[in-house]
């Protein structure tokens, strides 16, 4: 799960981080209120959405200006008009894709002086089982195109969990950003605060970009990106109820509800399957192929009738799906369960796609009988390269 910038802050301030006082707009209408707030004489007004590139995006309507979605402004009423302009519309960066994401939430904050802009990160490395700290001279808007041109001035290294952080993690990280004097006491006081925040609230990934010098000598945290683990959101209900529903795929949130582990994806082929591996396997052999899943959804394997259905419902509201495939193999799952659930979604909300159903396992001659005695125009499958072979063709005509 993924929280607004201005949200993140509020984390970092409470557990001591340095970070500008700032503060929320949802209505135009305060935006001056809020503003006037702030000290100044600088402010930054800044888009809320859960993308990167902000401050080179640009808006989809004229009357939002083209100065992207993080502005500066230099009184409190040109403050308020960048927030008016931005809010309601729709911004587009390198991370939303052509179809952008609306801008509901403004963050107006004091703006900084700023003498140099790194880049400091924590996440979770798959590969050590460790968490990891990633750090470079260079941050700032175009970190993406550091990491790929010039990825040696990127440092990344681990702290090993049977020592636990140690206060020379602090300086190697310190000595890294070329921080001198005052400032690595500055960073090694952070490092500790970050580390433990990302421990508390099972983080994934806790990005700090730009992590800046201001002109004074003092280290400050700029931006704010978190990540939280979604298996341990029942251990934190402060951090899930600062999900914002509105930057949700509407898909996702309705297969939460029905403990549906769903992943929309840019493919047109549905696929419904019982079990993340064999759904893996589903979506490569499509690949295979010559065509593109539309989505990841593992039913799981104790599904009901009615989360079967309400399975389906979910890939057919998707207007990019031009074909379904169903792969379930029956262990603690039931083919007849599985059938009986296809046949009362597709009677309730209709099939205008070509549908291909594969079972084996337990109960299956069951789940094809009931298939077969629907009347549904169905597309039967004798095995897994059979089944993605006649939905491709079916969908390709």
């Amino acid at each position: 799960m993924n929280i607004h910038e201005y949200q993140a802050k509020a984390l970092l301030r409470d557990y001591g981080a340095p970070v500008s006082d700032g503060r929320i707009v949802l209505k135009a209408e305060d935006a001056k209120t809020a503003a006037g707030e702030l000290d100044g004489p600088i402010w930054v007004v800044k888009s809320q959405i859960h993308a990167g590139g902000r401050g080179k995006g640009r808006f989809k309507e004229p009357e939002a200006g083209d100065k992207g979605g993080v502005r500066i402004a230099r009184s409190v009423s040109e403050a308020a008009e960048q927030a008016r302009q931005m809010l309601g519309r729709t911004l587009v960066t390198h991370q939303t894709g052509p179809a952008g994401k609306q801008v509901n939430r403004i963050y107006i904050e004091d703006g900084s002086d700023i003498a140099r802009e790194l880049y400091l990160a924590l996440l979770v490395d798959r590969q050590t089982s460790r968490i990891a700290f990633v750090c470079s001279t260079e941050g700032g808007m175009d970190i993406e195109e550091v990491a790929h041109k010039t990825p040696e001035k990127i440092l990344t290294f681990s702290v090993d969990p049977a020592t636990g952080l140690q206060d020379f993690h602090g300086r190697r990280v310190a000595f890294a950003l070329g921080l001198t004097g005052a400032q690595v006491k500055q960073c090694v006081a952070l490092i500790r605060t970050l580390y433990k925040l990302f421990v508390d609230k099972d983080m994934e990934m806790l990005e700090i970009n730009p992590l800046v010098v201001t002109t004074d000598g003092t280290v400050k945290c700029l931006d704010a990106k978190m990540g939280f683990d979604g298996n341990a959101l029942y251990r934190h209900p402060d951090i899930l109820a600062l999900k914002d529903e509105t930057e949700e795929d509407p898909k996702e949130l309705a297969a939460q509800k029905f403990d549906l582990n769903y992943i929309a994806l840019d493919g047109d082929i549905g696929c419904m399957v019982n079990g993340a591996g064999l759904a893996m396997a589903t979506m490569d052999i499509i690949k295979l192929y010559g065509a593109e899943p539309a989505n990841f959804l593992d039913v799981g394997g104790g599904a009901t009738k009615e989360k079967v259905t309400e399975a389906f419902k979910i890939i057919t509201s998707d207007p990019h799906v031009k074909g379904i495939l169903v792969n379930i193999f029956g262990g603690i799952m039931r083919g007849d369960i599985i059938a009986e659930g296809i046949v009362a979604a597709v009677k309730e909300v209709g099939l205008k796609v070509p549908l291909v159903v594969r079972l084996e396992g337990t109960n299956v001659d069951q789940g094809k009988a009931i298939i077969k005695n629907s009347g549904l125009n169905v597309i039967a499958a004798d095995d897994l390269s059979d089944a993605a072979e006649k939905i491709v063709k079916a969908v390709k005509g």
